[in-house]
């Protein structure tokens, strides 16, 4: 079992757990929604996707974040994960990001989506 993230209170007032499914998702969302410079002892830890707030929808956000996810996660998980696909869709203020990608210890292979309203 794993601690959830974010920290939850869960059942009987104990701390939440997850499984090692949920747990490497909660890793990935780590990664993507963390900004560099806001860890202390890791400043360069996170993607910094949410400083594209007020980029403009195009193509060119949409390569951009596509790259700054993928090499995030290939430089923060790289022994938990192996990153097989980023796929991103961008429509007015929400930014929808496909993952897909193989958990290395069991070989599985997963898919996981996040959605970011700017």
């Amino acid at each position: 079992m794993y601690i959830n993230f974010p920290y939850q209170i869960g059942t009987y007032g104990r701390t939440s757990t997850t499984d090692r499914s949920g747990h490497i998702q909660n890793l990935i969302r780590q990664v993507l929604f963390t900004a560099p410079g806001e860890r202390v002892n890791r400043p360069d830890f996170g993607s910094g996707l949410n400083q594209l707030v007020f980029e403009p929808n195009s193509v060119e956000l949409t390569a951009t974040v596509q790259f700054l996810v993928k090499g995030a996660l290939q430089q923060w998980l790289s022994e938990v994960i192996e990153v097989e696909e980023v796929r991103i869709e961008a429509f007015s203020s929400t930014l929808r990001i496909f993952i897909v990608f193989i958990e290395i210890e069991s070989g599985t292979r997963d898919e996981v989506t996040f959605e970011r309203s700017f």
